[in-house]
Formats: structure tokens, C-alpha cells, sequence
């Protein structure tokens, strides 16, 4: 008889708003459970530790890493943070899935990818979009050039939020603005589909304490392929992904980056729209991936690749110098 794999203790580190959508759907994983949190605020910590069935609670980061029963820690504080908090717990021996950006610039991720070799320790970025199953499919589709080659890319992220500089979104020195923060998906759905671009264009609007408060992008390819991304926050947007094809469209609707619907739009017949009966928030496939990782003794994923994550924060440090956005 087979035994089973045994349960895979996580630990979180940074307990705001996405920390919760993650220990929400962890709750769903079979062999997966909330073993420790931290936070710089004890009560916070006892709070959040209660609300998901966490074991440990802790008041610091250093104390969790520590932690020799912990398997895996969650990464989600502020972006500025993430080099520092995930060279912690490589350090430590603990894997780490550390949440988008991997880090603020080029140089950071460099430093991390190179401590997790040199630990033999599993390091992966967690832009949870890269393992839904409805951006999966699109993978595919564009793949198998179901609707031919694909000419032209239209992505947009953006919301209107009230300008607010005590808050994380807002606020330059933690990474705050537009293109860190949601920017980084339309990039990602271009990188992913299209490649490196050969050129790039960017024009960028700001807020007054320098924070980018929109940004708008033309990625243009050898074939003559473009891309056209778009953030913001100081505006609604469709917040969607279109692939124009030579023999049709694929769209993804909605919150493209989130469990979404995808509609088929052939250039001749009948538009068909694809639910995939997503019954979680959608943390969860990243999670099941790094766990069979880990179970596998791998260090490195094959989907969320160290060279792919170095090509998103190579082309997110291309735009920034092109608008002159600096942290």
C-alpha cells in the first residue's frame, strides 16, 4: 500500500487583504494546512490564525521562519519587502512561494533565484493567473492556433480608487502605483502569449507624490504583432484579455486575470462563451502546483520558470525607465 504524502504545513507571512484569499482557498487543499502566520501586530496575528485554524501565530517574520515544522511559507507583504522577507526563509531551509512582483527590480530577483540554488531550496513567484484553467486553455488555443496566428493583443487592468498615500497602493517606497501592482498582468498575458517584445513604447500619468497612477504600453514584435496594455487607477476598465486572430478572437472576460469565463468568437459561425465551473477564489491551483513541487523535491517550477520571472521584472524595469519611474 501506498503512503500517502504527508501534510504540507504553510506559514504566511503578511497578513493583509490577499493573505486571506490564500488561506481561504489553502482550506480547500487535501494534504495542505495553515500551520503558522505572522504579522508585526500580535492580535492581528491571533486574529487571522483563528479565523483559518493556524496553529502558531506569531509577532515577527524572523520568529515564523525559524519555525523547523513549517514546510512552505506564503510570502504577501508589500512589494518592497519581498526580497527581504524571502531571503529570510530560504535561509531558513523553507520553500517559498513568494506573491507578484518577485521583487522591485531586477537585481533583487537575481539575489533571490541565486540564494535558493545555492540553498537547493524551492523558490517560485506566485502569479496565481499563470496556473487557472481558463488561461490555460487560452494557452493552448493559441498553442494550436485554433483561430490561426495571432495578430494583435489588447490587455487592460484598472479600477478607480480615492487617492489615499497612507495606503500600500499608493504609496511609491513600498512599490505603490499602477504598474507593479496590476500593471504587471497585462505584461505577464503579453509575455506569456507573444514572448519578448523587440521594442517597447510606454507613456505614464502620475500622482502628486510621484506613484504612477496609469500606464499605457505598445509592445511591437518581429512579425509585426503588437500588444496594447493598459493600467490604472484612477479609472474603471474592462479589465480584459483579447487575442485577435487571423480567423477569429478569444477573449477573456472580466477580471482576466482572476477565475474568468472565455468567449470564442470565430470570424465565421457562432460566438461561444466557455465557463469552467471555478468553485474557489483561485489560489488554490498555484498552491496544489508548489505542493506536488515540493513532494517531488523539485527547487524549480516548470510553469512559473526562474527565466520567465526574470523576463517579467526585466521588461517591468524596461517600462519603468521609459517613463522614468523610479522607488
Amino acid at each position: 500500500m501506498l503512503q500517502l504524502p504527508k501534510t504540507i504545513n504553510w506559514g504566511i507571512i503578511g497578513l493583509g487583504n490577499i493573505a486571506h484569499k490564500f488561506a481561504t482557498d489553502l482550506l480547500t487543499i487535501k494534504g495542505a494546512k495553515l500551520y503558522a502566520v505572522a504579522s508585526r501586530n500580535q492580535d492581528k496575528a491571533d486574529a487571522f490564525a483563528k479565523k483559518y485554524d493556524a496553529i502558531t501565530a506569531f509577532d515577527s517574520y524572523e520568529a515564523l521562519a525559524k519555525d523547523t515544522n513549517i514546510d512552505a511559507v506564503y510570502i504577501a507583504t508589500p512589494h518592497a519587502l519581498h526580497k527581504e522577507n524571502t531571503l529570510l526563509c530560504l535561509k531558513n531551509g523553507i520553500a517559498v512561494l513568494c506573491e507578484k512582483p518577485f521583487a522591485m527590480n531586477t537585481e533583487e530577483v537575481a539575489e533571490m533565484i541565486a540564494l535558493a540554488k545555492e540553498k537547493n531550496v524551492l523558490l517560485m513567484e506566485a502569479l496565481w493567473t499563470y496556473f487557472l484553467p481558463h488561461y490555460q486553455y487560452v494557452l493552448n488555443a493559441l498553442k494550436e492556433k485554433k483561430f490561426g496566428k495571432l495578430l494583435k493583443l489588447e490587455a487592460d487592468f484598472g479600477f478607480y480608487r480615492t487617492f489615499d498615500d497612507k495606503h500600500r497602493l499608493f504609496n511609491k517606497s513600498l512599490g505603490g502605483g499602477s504598474l507593479l501592482d496590476i500593471g504587471i498582468y497585462p505584461i505577464f498575458i503579453a509575455l506569456s502569449t507573444l514572448g519578448i517584445p523587440k521594442t517597447i513604447g510606454a507613456k505614464a500619468t502620475y500622482f502628486d507624490n510621484g506613484a504612477d497612477a496609469s500606464c499605457n504600453m505598445e509592445f511591437e514584435y518581429e512579425d509585426t504583432t503588437k500588444a496594447y496594455l493598459k493600467s490604472s487607477l484612477i479609472e474603471d476598465t474592462p479589465t480584459e484579455a483579447i487575442f485577435y486572430c487571423e480567423h477569429g478572437t478569444i477573449k477573456i472576460n472580466t477580471m482576466f486575470h482572476a477565475p474568468a469565463t472565455v468567449t470564442l468568437m470565430p470570424n465565421e459561425g457562432v460566438n461561444e462563451t466557455l465557463d469552467f465551473g471555478y468553485n474557489t477564489i483561485g489560489y488554490n491551483y498555484e498552491v496544489i502546483h508548489f505542493n506536488q513541487l515540493l513532494r517531488d523535491g523539485k527547487t524549480e517550477s516548470d510553469i512559473m520558470t526562474f527565466e520567465f520571472s526574470k523576463q517579467l521584472i526585466n521588461t517591468l524595469d524596461h517600462v519603468r525607465s521609459l517613463i522614468n519611474l523610479q522607488y
